[in-house]
């Protein structure tokens, strides 16, 4: 029975901080092994750029014009979708006028 407060904080520890950093690492892991040329990506510093080619353990990463750079595909953040469009601006305003309590 002393061992319970124990056994009690690993299982704590363990649901909070350990099994979600193993879920991160695996969507990690899975987002670099799914790089493919012409993917939009993040890198870790910050950069923004388009995959142009794929060589293995190396991306080489087109971020204007004729600019390069070679880096590590673990490198890699994320993907950048420009695809997200804002129709916010685009869809006419409700008419709030109709719903007011107040009469002019």
């Amino acid at each position: 029975m002393e061992f319970l407060p124990l056994i009690a904080i690993f299982a704590i520890m363990y649901f909070l901080m350990i099994r979600p950093q193993q879920k991160k690492m695996r969507q990690q892991r899975s987002l670099v092994d799914s790089l493919k040329t012409g993917d939009e990506v993040v890198l870790n510093s910050g950069i923004f750029g388009v995959i142009s080619e794929v060589d293995g353990d190396v991306v080489w990463l087109e971020v204007a014009g004729d600019l390069e750079l070679k880096v590590l595909r673990s490198s890699v953040e994320g993907r950048f979708n420009d695809d997200t469009n804002d129709d916010t601006e685009d869809e006419p305003e409700a008419d709030l006028e109709d719903d007011s309590p107040i009469e002019s």
